[in-house]
């Protein structure tokens, strides 16, 4: 039904990445206004990806979901859907969080109201969400938002930051992908391995030129019933997306940052606990009570992901002068990689590869799932360079 536009892949990339799953398979604040700008020129600037209503409502067109854990706004999503509906060949829909949910890994709000607001991204239906990300994709799976009962596929990403190895359980992009899985359709999670140092938001659009074949070759083969069904397939782009050096099949690691626990000084920290509450809407702060002592004081955590650094402040509210105030912060330090096998995700994503790993809700398929992996995007590859 699709095809593969010309130079999306080029003959070195393939030859490299068919070469690799060959031999695999015989051995077995201001910013805020400034990304509204960008966002507006990522997807405006180019009446080539706008669709008519009509176009959007297509029965015609397969159905694609595109989520994320950063937010509606972010330009990975931006620059993911534009590219989608650019193609004219897709019903795109987006439903992804309003604020950055990124570390929430697979959590759900339960017995709780959560808002959803129409988002004007042009060409696509979109809609952003008070929740989570895995609360974007069981309420539109569920069918309570769209009149279609299910799409052909989910795209959580693209994600600033890697979700190698154990980080795939606190990934919230990740997690998007999952619980499509889960639902029984059909899913891809893409990530970004961003560095501070070394990365631009340009990245971001070759993150995705880079990815699109494969999307587009997953699309084709599950409307044919030839897309592994057991598994959903995460996509590790490296930091420098346009130099890549093809893709690869690989296997989750036992890889994370370590964890550290900071305790922060008090005078860094003036400000009570309702100025924390004060910033509930842009810093997603979620409200706990600390006990029946302190419920009128409350409490206040904020998570943040940015880049490879992840923050969460804990404050307790002080009641008399016989409680004490301690503050804490949480930072994920990248620690040296021991030499380790060229097939784990994290070493082929370092190693500038393109990391592919299919994740299984049933560890015990894995050996079956990475031959059915690989057998499929090997195919993908043949049929690219004919």
């Amino acid at each position: 039904m699709t095809t593969t536009k010309k130079n999306m892949l080029p003959p070195a990339l393939v030859n490299n990445l068919q070469e690799v799953l060959l031999s695999r398979k015989g051995g077995n604040s201001g910013n805020d206004k400034k990304d509204e700008r960008r966002k507006s020129e990522a997807v405006g600037h180019s009446t080539e990806t706008s669709t008519s209503a009509s176009d959007e409502n297509d029965n015609s067109k397969p159905v694609v979901l595109v989520t994320n854990g950063e937010g509606i706004d972010s330009l990975g999503l931006v620059y993911l859907v534009q590219a989608l509906v650019g193609s004219g060949l897709y019903n795109v829909h987006v439903c992804a969080p309003q604020s950055d949910k990124s570390v929430s890994g697979h959590s759900v709000t339960v017995l709780e109201t959560i808002t959803v607001t129409p988002s004007e991204i042009e060409g696509a239906t979109a809609y952003e969400v008070s929740g989570t990300t895995v609360d974007c994709v069981s309420l539109v799976l569920s069918g309570a938002l769209f009149s279609w009962s299910k799409p052909l596929l989910v795209i959580s990403g693209v994600n600033r930051g890697s979700s190698c190895g154990h980080h795939t359980f606190y990934s919230s992009v990740v997690a998007g992908a999952r619980e499509a899985l889960i639902c029984g359709v059909p899913s891809l999670s893409i990530s970004l391995n961003w560095k501070r140092e070394e990365s631009q938001e340009s990245d971001f659009k070759d993150a995705v030129a880079v990815c699109l074949p494969l999307v587009t070759a997953a699309i084709r083969d599950i409307e044919k019933g030839a897309f592994p069904k057991s598994c959903f397939l995460n996509i590790e782009i490296p930091t420098s997306p346009s130099t890549n050096k093809g893709f690869k099949l690989t296997k989750q690691s036992m890889w994370r940052s370590a964890p550290n626990w900071l305790a922060v000084s008090a005078n860094r920290h003036p400000s009570s606990a309702a100025h924390f509450m004060s910033n509930q809407q842009s810093l997603g702060l979620q409200l706990a009570q600390l006990s029946r002592d302190a419920s009128a004081a409350g409490a206040a955590r904020r998570v943040t992901a940015q880049r490879q650094n992840v923050e969460v402040e804990s404050v307790g509210a002080v009641k008399s002068d016989n409680k004490v105030t301690k503050y804490f912060r949480l930072e994920f330090i990248n620690k040296e990689q021991e030499d380790a096998d060229e097939d784990l995700d994290f070493k082929a994503l370092d190693s500038g590869f393109v990391a592919v790993t299919p994740i299984s809700l049933c560890p015990q398929n894995e050996s079956d799932i990475q031959t059915a992996a690989s057998d499929w995007i090997s195919g993908v590859l043949k049929a690219a360079e004919q």
